[in-house]
């Protein structure tokens, strides 16, 4: 048995936070408020963004539940939840983040197909399970393996999770077997969000968790792991979240000109403001988060409240008491930044940030240079307005 597949049922629903903005309802996508985010480092599960392409699977006889491993291994294997519990467990706190995060502002420039998400489709949580390197030892892979003995290169993530894009088959996707056997790149089995058992939305009772990456690798409610030789060929990492140029459209695309998109770039958000805000004059504070792929820290958040004439530095956190420095041992590599800027505002006026990651990568100024048709990668410059509302006098 490769795994439980989810019953014909999935009218039952789970509890949901009323705060979510729902983005569709079929399959169920929302976001928090941006306000939410900025609350408080580790983003609660009820206000953690949820995206589904599919619905939502129930498995609820944990008994019979298996993961297979399989494909170029030479001792195949399946695991039940109770053996995945034995391995040693690891805590990873990391970022995730869909691949279309602020798709709305970017079909603002020329229509995109896709969710439309405001700036909340990302969120911070402390996961926890085996590493995947450990796990993928049971099949006699070694840790740092490129090539498996059997010609394995790629590592597939096959779901339960059903999709009317696969056909009425699996989600799935895959990493390269040289990041799954790496235990610095910290990839779990993971079956704890928040030091609580993982929630149907977000996968329970098992999904992989891939930090860095963008959220469609991270696959949830997983069914089977197969070591393959070329990367899997499933719809949504063949024919979708893949970055194109400006002067690709339906017409002319060929998705196998270009590779799917893992890491994601550096991203940072205003979220204590709405995209229009009326205030009155004087001391504005803002808040937001950044955060880069590829385990990349933040070196520097950049703040003008002058429309990008001049630039103040932010201030960068993330757990209180520790100081923040990228790439220190007491910071978290996979984890959002949080920022804090303030300056006086006497007129109307926009506000913008932009981040800065470790190796000087840096947020594009203008959506234009980025747009894609499917409207994925949205790094541009956030941009709120501000309207100053003088007193009467």
């Amino acid at each position: 048995m490769s795994g439980l597949r989810a019953p014909s049922n999935y009218t039952e629903e789970p509890p949901r936070h009323p705060s979510l903005i729902v983005n569709s309802q079929e399959p169920f996508n929302a976001e928090p408020p941006r306000s939410a985010l900025i609350a408080s480092y580790v983003t609660p599960v009820d206000l953690f963004y949820k995206r589904n392409h599919g619905p939502i699977p129930v498995l609820d006889d944990i008994e019979r539940y298996r993961v297979s491993i399989c494909g170029l291994v030479e001792k195949p294997l399946e695991l039940s939840m109770a053996d995945i519990r034995k391995l040693p467990k690891h805590i990873v706190t990391a970022t995730l983040q869909c691949a279309g995060n602020r798709r709305t502002a970017m079909s603002k420039v020329k229509a995109v197909k896709g969710v439309g998400w405001d700036v909340s489709a990302i969120g911070n949580a402390i996961w926890g399970g085996p590493k995947l390197a450990d796990v993928l030892e049971l099949v006699g892979i070694s840790k740092l393996t490129s090539v498996s003995p059997l010609g394995g290169k790629h590592v597939e993530f096959v779901s339960v999770d059903m999709c009317k894009e696969e056909k009425g088959g699996p989600y799935k996707g895959s990493i390269p077997l040289i990041q799954a056997t790496n235990s610095e790149a910290e990839v779990l089995l993971a079956y704890e969000m928040n030091g609580e058992p993982l929630n149907r939305d977000h996968g329970y009772p098992l999904r992989v968790i891939v930090p860095g990456v963008i959220g469609a690798r991270s696959v949830k409610w997983l069914s089977s792991i197969n070591i393959i030789e070329n990367e899997c060929q499933g719809f949504f990492m063949q024919r979708d979240y893949k970055m194109f140029p400006p002067t690709v459209n339906w017409e002319n695309i060929d998705w196998s000109t270009r590779r799917p998109q893992m890491d994601f770039p550096v991203q940072s958000v205003i979220c204590s403001l709405e995209e229009e805000n009326t205030v009155k004059p004087g001391k504005i504070v803002v808040h937001g988060y950044a955060a880069s792929g590829g385990g990349r820290g933040i070196e520097r958040v950049d703040v003008s409240f002058d429309g990008g004439k001049t630039w103040v530095e932010a201030i960068r956190y993330q757990k209180s008491g520790i100081p923040y420095v990228a790439d220190d041992i007491s910071s978290d590599k996979w984890a959002w930044v949080l920022f804090k800027a303030e300056a006086d505002v006497s007129h109307t006026t926009e506000i913008v940030a932009k981040a800065v990651d470790i190796s000087a990568n840096v947020q594009p100024e203008n959506v234009e240079v980025i747009w894609n048709l499917r409207g994925i990668l949205n790094t541009s410059w956030h941009r709120v307005h501000i309207h100053v509302q003088h007193p009467d006098l």
